[in-house]
């Protein structure tokens, strides 16, 4: 019998635990110690700029940060900063989004850049962006033909969101301006 027969977990579980916990596949993955101030900073600018060009532009798209996204009863995951349009969930995020943004520390970088990727082009999130906070550079990726490919690598250029409810933009230079 595998590991992944014996530790089958469902939502109801993951609810219960104390912690910060991901699920994955039914398989509960411990989430990094609090993240790094630099983590923190950039977060918060990517959320501020986000939610402001929201406020002008859409209404019926949100930003949210660090919210759970239930993707099945074996599968919740806690993205940094999710964009996501038209969801009706009270407690968590019922559909996927638009973007998912992962700021990556060293602890976090080969899941977000490998099992995350996997699983949000399988949900057919339209956008993952990893942002590396010790390079100040974000590693854009679209979702085309149900893969992703990527865009580029953005440090001071602007990213459009053309495609999807919003006609909004990222602007990368003003995100890094305080660190450079």
């Amino acid at each position: 019998m595998s590991v992944a027969t014996l530790l089958n977990y469902t939502y109801s579980d993951y609810a219960n635990w104390e912690g910060d916990w991901e699920l994955i596949e039914g398989i509960p993955v411990s989430m990094a110690p609090a993240p790094m101030k630099i983590h923190q900073r950039i977060a918060s600018e990517v959320f501020f700029y986000l939610r402001q060009e929201l406020q002008e532009e859409c209404f019926e798209c949100e930003v949210l940060y660090e919210t759970d996204w239930k993707i099945s009863n074996h599968t919740t995951v806690r993205p940094d900063i999710v964009l996501v349009c038209g969801d009706e969930g009270k407690q968590y995020i019922t559909k996927a989004p638009r973007v998912i943004i992962e700021i990556l520390s060293p602890s976090t970088a080969q899941k977000d850049e490998t099992v995350k990727f996997e699983l949000y082009e399988e949900e057919k999130v339209e956008y993952y962006i990893l942002v590396y906070p010790n390079d100040l550079k974000a590693k854009v990726y679209k979702l085309e033909k149900n893969r992703y490919s990527k865009v580029g690598d953005f440090t001071k250029e602007r990213l459009s969101f053309k495609d999807i409810e919003c006609d909004i933009e990222l602007d990368f230079k003003k995100v890094f301006q305080r660190f450079y």
